[in-house]
């Protein structure tokens, strides 16, 4: 029993990183049952770090390294240097709790490793499964510590939930991806409106830019119609992991405003962001509605 404090002090951990880096799934673990939220937490919390491994490690190689200490860890290998690490030690809590598999958490960081490189996005199904490892796996892992026989390889709902959330995501990160020359906006969408990549470094808003980025916008809708089609067939238990998905339809909708503008940061106001999630929370169709 010695190691107790020291997961309670972990899940503190996690719990505050959360509520600093993704205060959105924060907010949405309040829905879930209280034993559920450490690995809920933890789950968070490791996504987060991942997620965020860029902005800390600055270059590619002191980030591919971050990202292998975690595929080892996963694996079983540095397990003291994983004792030792608060989120690492609520993760692997969590996951032995729940029987989570490993295997999507160490696709999600493969998937994340685009992030440390300036590659473009060549192809929307690139983005696609891009979004899939990231968001869909994400929801779906969630879903399970929820409902522990919840079958995540035929949840159609996850995977559409996952890649509207993503590309509603790589929308909303537009300003900050262009400004340190990222590109997740696909090359064969900018190509097929005639946009040019430079014009995107430049912070130019031309007219073809903005018809590439409508037509992404309709590509989430389109997934987030698909959500709803299979939302019924999710069971009530898992849909505390699934809340932010609610806050994608009004990021697009801000997006299709007059005075919008693709190079500046416009996010939904955090009082509005908490009211989405709590009606999303009472109305589980308001998730994708």
């Amino acid at each position: 029993m010695a190691g107790v404090p020291i997961a309670v002090d972990a899940v503190g951990h996690c719990e505050r990183l959360v509520r600093e880096v993704d205060r959105d799934r924060f907010l949405a673990t309040l829905f879930a049952p209280a034993e559920a939220r450490p690995a809920l937490l933890s789950l968070f919390a490791f996504n987060a770090e991942i997620a965020r491994v860029r902005e800390i490690a600055r270059e590619p190689l002191p980030g591919e390294l971050r990202l292998q200490w975690w595929r080892e860890a996963l694996g079983g290998e540095r397990r003291e240097e994983a004792r030792a690490n608060p989120v690492a030690a609520a993760l692997f809590d969590a996951l032995e709790r729940h029987g989570i598999a490993v295997r999507p958490l160490v696709e999600l960081i493969d998937a994340r490793a685009l992030d440390l490189y300036d590659e473009p996005m060549r192809s929307l199904a690139d983005l696609e499964r891009y979004a899939e490892k990231t968001s869909s796996a994400l929801f779906r892992i969630a879903a399970q510590i929820l409902l522990r026989d919840y079958a995540p390889a035929a949840d159609s709902f996850s995977l559409h939930a996952g890649i509207a959330y993503g590309v509603a995501g790589v929308l909303r990160a537009f300003p900050r991806h262009a400004a340190r020359r990222q590109l997740y906006v696909p090359l064969e969408i900018l190509q097929r409106h005639g946009a040019h990549v430079e014009d995107i470094f430049a912070a130019k808003a031309t007219v073809e830019l903005r018809a590439a980025l409508a037509e992404m916008r309709l590509h989430a809708r389109g997934h987030l119609v698909a959500a709803n089609d299979f939302l019924p067939a999710a069971p009530a238990a898992v849909l505390p992991a699934f809340l932010p998905i609610a806050l994608v339809r009004p990021a697009l909708a801000r997006m299709e405003r007059r005075a919008y503008h693709p190079f500046a940061v416009s996010e939904i106001p955090q009082w509005r962001r908490q009211w989405i999630l709590w009606r999303a929370a009472r109305q589980p169709r308001a998730m994708t509605h």
